[in-house]
C-alpha cells in the first residue's frame, strides 16, 4: 500500500528570490551520518521511494515495489547496462632500478582505460609514487598477478599506468581486485558486494562505480513492467570516479567534469527516436542515462539520436534545457555534487528546481530515508 502524500515543505528564507550566479555551496544540505546506507537492503527491490511532482513540487512517500503504478503503457524506460569492474587493487612499489625489492603497499584505483594496456588510476598514498616506478600486484597465493610502470603523474593522486600484457586482464582483475565501494561506505568490501553493487542487467564491463538507480531492479520487476506495456531500452555509460569527485571550485560556472565513455546501440537509438516521435515519455533510470541521452541529443543537433559510441563531459545544472528525458528515477546524492545539480536542473527551471530538490531532501532526512549508493530512491515525474 502506498504511504501518504505530503505538501512540499516550505522553502527557507535564504533561498527565496535569490538571484545571480549559483555557487557550489548553494547545493548544500545537512545529512546525519547515520542515514548514509552502509549496506544494501536485505532484499533487492525493497527500498523506499520518494515521488516528486515536477509541476508542483509535491512529495509522496512510496515504495520502489510500487514503481509500476507511477509508469504508464507506452513509457520508454532506459537503463544503463554498464558493468562495474573490481577496480580497487593493492600493489607494492619497487625501488627504481631494483625491481626485486618491493617496498610499501599502496592502493590503486583504476579509473579509465586509455588503450595499449594503459589505465588512468588514483594511487593512495600517492605522494611517493614517482614516474618510472614499477608496481607489482600480488595474487592471494603470493605470486605476482600483474605488473605496471608509472608513466605520468597527475593531480590528487592521479597516475598513468602501463601494465605488462597478460592473457586476460579482466580475468586477473576478477581474481585480485576488490569492489570499488564509495568512500562514504566505511567498511571493506565483502563477497556479497560483487552481486549487490551490480545491477541485474549489467552487461558491458567498464564502470568503476555503479549506476546506483539501477540497483533496485529485479528480474521480476522488469518482467512486470514489460507485461504492462512499458518498453525497455539499454544504453551504456561507463561511470568514472570523476562524476563523484569533490567539486574544487566555488562557482558552478567553473565546474568541469571528466569525460565518460558511452555507447548507444541501433536498437536503443530506434526506440528513443520512436518514443520522441510518438510523444511518449522517456523515463531515465539514473543520472548516467540523463547525461548520455542529453549529450546524444545535443550531438544530433535537433535530429534523431543516432547509434554511436563516444565520450561526454556534459555538465547539467539549473538552467540546462532537458529535452529528451521526461521522468527520472535516481538515488539521493551527496551535498554540493554535480549529480545533485543535475537533479535540480531536471526538477524545475532555474531556482525552482533547486528549491524543490532541497525541500525534498529535507523531507527525506526528516523521514529517515537511506542515502547514497545503497540507499533509497526518488522518482521525479
Amino acid at each position: 500500500m502506498s504511504e501518504p502524500s505530503h505538501k512540499a515543505p516550505e522553502i527557507p528564507e535564504r533561498l527565496k528570490n535569490q538571484t545571480g550566479e549559483y555557487r557550489v555551496g548553494d547545493f548544500h544540505y545537512d545529512l546525519p551520518e547515520d542515514l548514509i546506507a552502509q549496506e544494501p537492503p536485505a532484499e533487492r527491490g525493497t527500498s523506499r521511494m520518494l515521488v516528486m511532482d515536477r509541476a508542483s513540487g509535491a512529495l509522496h512517500d512510496d515504495r520502489f515495489a510500487n514503481l509500476e503504478s507511477h509508469l504508464r503503457p507506452g513509457d520508454l524506460l532506459v537503463l544503463n547496462d554498464s558493468r562495474v569492474i573490481p577496480a580497487r587493487l593493492y600493489a607494492h612499489r619497487t625501488l627504481v632500478g631494483d625491481r626485486e625489492k618491493p617496498t610499501g603497499r599502496i592502493e590503486v584505483m583504476l579509473t579509465e582505460p586509455t588503450g595499449d594496456h594503459r589505465w588512468r588510476a588514483l594511487v593512495r598514498p600517492g605522494r611517493k609514487v614517482a614516474i618510472g616506478e614499477h608496481l607489482v600486484f600480488p595474487a592471494p597465493s603470493g605470486a605476482i598477478a600483474l605488473e605496471a610502470d608509472v608513466l605520468e603523474r597527475g593531480q590528487f593522486g592521479g597516475r598513468l599506468l602501463e601494465f605488462a600484457p597478460v592473457n586476460d586482464f579482466f580475468a586477473v582483475l576478477d581474481q585480485i581486485g576488490h569492489v570499488p565501494l564509495p568512500p562514504y561506505i566505511h567498511r571493506d568490501d565483502a563477497d556479497s558486494d560483487r552481486d549487490r553493487y551490480q545491477t541485474v542487467f549489467a552487461l558491458e564491463r567498464g564502470s568503476v562505480a555503479a549506476p546506483t538507480a539501477g540497483l533496485h531492479f529485479t528480474p521480476a520487476v522488469l518482467e512486470q513492467l514489460s507485461s504492462k506495456g512499458i518498453e525497455i531500452a539499454r544504453i551504456t555509460l561507463h561511470v568514472g570516479l570523476g562524476t563523484f569527485a569533490p567539486l574544487r571550485v566555488e562557482r558552478v560556472s567553473e565546474v568541469h567534469l571528466h569525460s565518460e565513455r558511452y555507447s548507444i546501440s541501433a536498437g536503443a537509438a530506434d526506440a528513443i527516436h520512436r518514443a520522441v516521435a510518438e510523444r511518449r515519455r522517456i523515463v531515465a533510470v539514473g543520472t548516467t542515462v540523463v547525461r548520455t541521452l542529453e549529450a546524444a541529443a545535443l550531438a544530433a543537433d535537433d535530429g534523431p539520436i543516432q547509434p554511436h559510441s563516444g565520450s561526454t563531459d556534459i555538465f547539467i545544472s539549473p538552467g540546462f534545457d532537458v529535452r529528451i528525458v521526461g521522468a527520472l528515477l535516481t538515488n539521493f546524492h551527496l551535498p554540493q555534487s554535480s549529480l545533485l545539480m543535475l537533479v535540480s536542473a531536471f526538477a524545475g527551471s532555474q531556482r525552482t528546481g533547486l528549491d524543490r530538490v532541497l525541500a525534498a531532501y529535507r523531507h527525506a532526512v526528516q523521514s529517515r530515508y537511506r542515502f547514497f549508493s545503497y540507499g533509497d530512491c526518488m522518482l521525479i515525474q
